[in-house]
């Protein structure tokens, strides 16, 4: 794994929107001078590292699926401050096994030993589309020789095949200010489009509820049976219909699928790294996590556990900083703290995604900074592929 640099292509902001990436400049807080999508520099990795992260990546999404159990099993809900109402309905989403489509792990990662797990964003994954399109079409038109690991766009065309459904909603918020939300939701109702679903967008305010068919609805009166959307259960359960979803989810009969699935929100939630430790101690890939405090970690990080984008983070010992935020009410998970790698003086987190259950691709965020938040840029990667291999 090695950084390098490359020369930018011509009217890449035209090029980059018309693929899709329309929020660019606005996902950035003003005042950066540096663009978000960032193709001066990308990752170079060999196809060693790349099988070996794929081993790891599904290795730990199976150990996420049993943690997922046994917190239902133990009943630990209350570790992950998820309100009362909701342990039933998460309980029956995962004795049904509702169905799930995507994630996205985020890992410290420098070519040298494993990679070590920092989050699983489990239930509403960005940077989708950066990774499975605009990175693919850069690759194509700089390094036409060589690979990449993404395999994203054609695993999500599969799983949608794969859905039994007649018409699947896809729904965005009015919340979105930088439009990264609505064009991901775009993008994968494109790929359902592709695998041949019929579709329907909608925003999540305007989901209602028909109170005599006792079920969720469009504004134009369409029963809403299956539907896929980019906002947390966490604020869906405290959403004044959120009764409504958490009675429709817990019912024997279910009538509206998400996808996310409910259960989603155990993995979504930092407390998981804490159980992900208690379950697997000294895993290669898993850093020291817990609840009740730091314990005999000297150098630790709390995170919220409903923290987003890095916020309200804090890091003590020796790179003591932290970072602002609303988050931490809920509580926090106290990891160790191994600060991430450095590359000309960059820090680069590996978000390495699983479709279905498989690993599918990589995209890749760095910032100046130890701590990714909303000033990360988005830079490609490319698969080294020398002579011998291409023969």
């Amino acid at each position: 794994m090695r950084r390098e640099h490359s020369s930018v292509r011509k009217n890449w902001p035209r090029i980059v929107e018309e693929q899709g990436l329309a929020y660019h400049e606005s996902s950035h807080p003003d005042g950066l001078n540096r663009p978000y999508w960032d193709e001066s520099a990308h990752y170079v990795f060999t196809m060693p590292e790349v099988l070996a992260l794929e081993e790891q990546v599904e290795e730990l999404h199976r150990m996420c699926l049993t943690a997922v159990d046994h917190v239902i099993k133990e009943r630990r809900f209350a570790d992950f401050a998820i309100p009362l109402p909701a342990w039933p309905a998460i309980e029956a989403s995962w004795n049904r096994r509702d169905r799930h489509i995507l994630g996205r792990f985020d890992f410290r990662y420098d070519g040298n030993g494993p990679a070590k797990l920092l989050e699983y964003n489990a239930d509403t994954p960005t940077s989708l589309l950066e990774t499975s399109v605009i990175q693919w079409f850069w690759l194509q038109d700089t390094f036409p020789d060589d690979d990449q690991w993404n395999s994203v766009h054609e695993r999500l065309i599969e799983e949608w095949k794969s859905l039994n459904s007649q018409l699947v909603h896809f729904a965005w918020t009015n919340c979105d200010e930088t439009g990264e939300e609505a064009m991901t939701v775009a993008y994968l109702q494109e790929t359902a489009e592709q695998a041949g679903l019929a579709t329907m967008a909608i925003a999540m305010e305007d989901i209602g509820w028909d109170e005599a068919a006792s079920e969720f609805a469009d504004v134009d009166g369409t029963p809403i049976t299956t539907i896929f959307k980019l906002y947390p259960w966490e604020w869906m359960v405290q959403d004044a219909f959120g009764g409504y979803v958490i009675d429709d989810v817990r019912a024997p009969a279910s009538k509206c699928a998400w996808i996310e699935p409910m259960w989603k929100m155990l993995l979504s939630n930092k407390a998981l790294l804490a159980i992900l430790w208690e379950l697997y101690p000294n895993h290669p890939n898993l850093l020291p996590a817990y609840l009740d405090g730091p314990r005999e970690l000297q150098n630790y990080i709390a995170k919220p556990l409903l923290g987003r984008e890095g916020a309200s983070m804090r890091i003590v010992g020796e790179h003591s900083q932290s970072t602002s935020g609303d988050y931490g009410t809920e509580g926090y998970v106290y990891q160790q703290f191994v600060a991430l790698p450095e590359f000309e003086q960059e820090h680069p987190v590996l978000g390495c995604w699983v479709i279905g259950d498989e690993a599918a691709g990589l995209g890749i965020r760095e910032t100046r900074g130890l701590i990714t938040d909303d000033t990360s840029s988005f830079v490609p990667h490319r698969i080294e592929i020398n002579n011998k291999e291409k023969k």
